[in-house]
């Protein structure tokens, strides 16, 4: 039985990377039942180019506020799954698919399973966490290991590999997994959401797996990780403070966020300065109010 699949993608203001992730997508082997772009109120030509793309299947969710990344994939999950879309693909719009990308994660009869990152140039980029230790208070980044540092180069890697998280570029799940876990956790704004979604499904039994023949190319570079002084430095802080509050595994992991934010506010004036001292005193005070996993189902709230 052929089983229908929705692609969901999200974009803010990024209208000439978003045309070339629709082509690729116009171009998969294995067609798409229906293409759902959630655009978070973009102000720039991002109209015009879902104009253009009109014979995709496409459907469009046009946001009243940028709800960010992880309010996008909410809102896009939950239309598909209220379609009745046997499975949903999510992705930024800064990722373009190999034309047989479908096709390789469709073939697989496992519930949870993920395309797996390059860049322009070919070399594997996949971040996404084969080693993440929410159970011992000494790991200071959870994420010890990923796909690229595990393997280096997309030859080298075994055709599955089993994953601790995600990240919503590639990621392709049955309905079953929100009907157990829920939706995205739109509270994220962004950051983590894909971390906290794939956390939930693990929790719940599933196993995740990055398909190393599913090739999905990002076309930006790595870049957030540098901005801790600045706005995305507050998401990043809070909501990796929310991930430990959430299922560290025992009392001392999460007071780790703790621990991190007095090294940090010590170590300010050497590093961050007072932007980041103060990123990390409220992140620590918005990721109490996010304490709470967010309920099973679709409809948890």
């Amino acid at each position: 039985m052929t089983e229908s699949v929705a692609v969901v993608v999200v974009t803010y203001n990024r209208a000439d990377l978003l045309g070339r992730t629709l082509d690729g997508l116009a171009a998969q082997t294995h067609e798409p039942d229906a293409v759902i772009v959630v655009d978070n109120a973009s102000t720039d030509h991002t109209r015009e180019v879902l104009d253009a793309h009109h014979g995709l299947h496409l459907q469009r969710i046009h946001l009243d506020e940028n709800t960010g990344g992880a309010g996008g994939f909410r809102a896009g999950v939950e239309s598909a799954y209220d379609q009745g879309f046997d499975r949903i693909w999510l992705m930024d719009d800064d990722v373009v698919p190999a034309p047989d990308c479908l096709a390789v994660l469709m073939a697989q009869d496992d519930a949870f399973v993920m395309a797996v990152r390059e860049d322009t140039h070919g070399r594997l980029v996949e971040k996404a966490a084969t080693d993440f230790d929410l159970t011992h208070a000494r790991s200071i980044r959870p994420k010890r290991r990923t796909v690229e540092t595990d393997f280096g180069d997309r030859l080298v890697m075994p055709p599955r590999v089993e994953l601790h998280n995600v990240a919503f570029e590639g990621p392709l799940f049955r309905r079953e997994v929100v009907e157990a876990i829920g939706l995205p956790d739109a509270s994220y704004f962004i950051f983590y959401d894909d971390v906290d979604f794939a956390l939930r499904a693990r929790r719940a039994g599933y196993r995740i797996w990055a398909i190393r023949d599913a090739v999905l190319v990002r076309q930006l570079e790595f870049s957030q990780q540098h901005d801790l002084a600045g706005w995305k430095g507050y998401y990043m802080y809070r909501n990796l403070f929310a991930v430990h509050f959430r299922y560290g595994a025992n009392p001392l992991v999460r007071a780790k966020p703790y621990a991190i934010a007095a090294t940090v506010t010590v170590l300010s004036p050497i590093r961050g300065g007072r932007a980041e001292a103060r990123n990390v005193i409220r992140a620590i005070r918005g990721a109490r109010r996010m304490r709470s996993i967010p309920g099973s189902g679709p409809s948890a709230r």
